[in-house]
């Protein structure tokens, strides 16, 4: 269990910071960039959750929110070369199940959408903007996680987790524009 009985420490005050193996990196780093994604796309996420409370989606959300926990302190654990990304009792990684269970979820709520004409503006109801906000974030997200994946060994579990969750806010914010009936269509050269 995790315990803070202090919040602020000192041991960055250099720009450096602390990752789970110990060891320290500057607070730039491709790594504490995707890391630092992760976290914003996760605050979007609340302010989501925040306005749809405890129903059957808001409960979704705060299950994912937990998710990005395990996502960043996957992230924050650095592999060796011999790593096979599998969880263990001293390492957190995401794993398999955590993005089938997205994709099942995106399934069913795809189910009850109109089906798409066009591409969607992001908006609508409140609620909708706040999962389009959040989903930007999250696409923010997978674009560090991306570029850290170029430099270092990061989970395939990880990757694929950040891109289903675009996709599946990206059908969730759709479904809060009831059922995709509110949502706002792009209309191509509109205002030429």
């Amino acid at each position: 269990m995790v315990k803070l009985n202090k919040i602020y420490t000192r041991t960055g005050d250099a720009g450096t910071t602390g990752l789970v193996d110990g060891s320290r990196l500057p607070k730039h780093d491709v790594r504490m960039e995707a890391i630092g994604a992760v976290d914003e796309a996760n605050s979007a996420l609340g302010l989501a959750a925040a306005i749809l409370g405890d129903n059957e989606h808001g409960q979704q959300l705060f299950r994912i929110q937990n998710d990005l926990f395990d996502l960043g302190a996957d992230l924050a654990t650095p592999a060796t070369e011999d790593d096979d990304f599998a969880p263990s009792e001293m390492v957190l990684r995401m794993v398999a199940a955590q993005t089938e269970w997205l994709e099942q979820a995106i399934d069913a709520a795809n189910a009850n959408l109109e089906p798409l004409t066009s591409f969607v503006l992001p908006g609508g109801s409140e609620a909708s903007a706040r999962l389009h906000v959040a989903r930007a974030a999250t696409r923010r997200a997978e674009r560090a996680m991306t570029a850290m994946a170029e430099q270092l060994r990061t989970n395939p579990q990880a990757l694929a987790y950040i891109n289903r969750l675009s996709d599946y806010l990206f059908v969730l914010a759709r479904t809060a524009n009831d059922g995709g009936r509110s949502d706002i269509k792009w209309v191509p050269g509109a205002n030429r």
